[in-house]
């Protein structure tokens, strides 16, 4: 592989290698090492399990920092939409990633350098071959400059959904007046409870149900905010 293209996919990942060589096993499909046995060449698949592990956690460490106050349930729905076939190969081809894949003739022909499988899984490789060459606070630097857009609009999602949240600023801009909350009913054995909660905003009253007194809250300030988006 010619260094000044090694030179423009680092460009693009804002990392630099100091073992070029975990760059190019990272890159080295394995349809091109079938085609060339007598290279004694590695094909990417046991970086792409390192990397599959790795950006799951990079992913988590950004989460945790970027949403401190959301539940375990939340982040892992984040992180599922962000982590997955689809998502790494559209962050894959925004740095060209295909360009640099080294694919046996096949998949050459049917354009493989293309395909979201062959992207994901070349974009995990190549997170596991930063994480061994820098380590951890490289790979999570790597995905936290590439994934920023998919986090804004994770953030953006996450705070549109955040209906108590919106009530609030809504409140606070308007009416300079209190919310309050409260559990007025709770249904269900221990193990499945279902908590009712009134909520009380001037002359409003709303009520929501949840298997939590949160989730029960946000569909209490989901209807509080229907009701001023209605009179409003």
């Amino acid at each position: 592989m010619p260094d000044s293209k090694e030179t423009d996919l680092e460009r693009q990942i804002r990392y630099t290698f100091k073992n070029k060589g975990l760059l190019e096993n990272a890159l080295m499909h394995s349809s091109y090492v079938n085609e060339q046995p007598e290279a004694n060449l590695q094909d990417n698949e046991r970086l792409e399990f390192l990397g599959d592990a790795v950006l799951n956690l990079a992913v988590s460490h950004l989460l945790m920092e970027r949403f401190p106050e959301s539940k375990e349930g939340a982040l892992s729905k984040i992180r599922s939409g962000l982590v997955n076939e689809s998502s790494l190969a559209e962050v894959a081809r925004k740095i060209n990633l295909g360009g640099f894949i080294r694919l046996g003739r096949g998949e050459m022909q049917s354009e493989g350098h293309k395909k979201s499988s062959i992207l994901s899984d070349a974009f995990e490789a190549l997170t596991a071959a930063v994480y061994l060459d820098g380590g951890f606070d490289a790979a999570v630097g790597m995905v936290r400059s590439l994934f920023s857009t998919p986090l804004n609009l994770a953030a953006a999602s996450e705070k549109s959904q955040d209906y108590k949240t919106r009530l609030q600023e809504y409140v606070q801009a308007t009416l300079k007046s209190f919310i309050e909350y409260r559990v007025v009913n709770e249904f269900g054995p221990d193990h499945e409870k279902i908590f009712e909660v009134e909520l009380s905003v001037g002359e409003i009253r709303t009520r929501g149900c949840g298997k939590s007194k949160r989730a029960a809250e946000q569909k209490a300030a989901e209807k509080a905010l229907a009701v001023f988006e209605f009179s409003g």
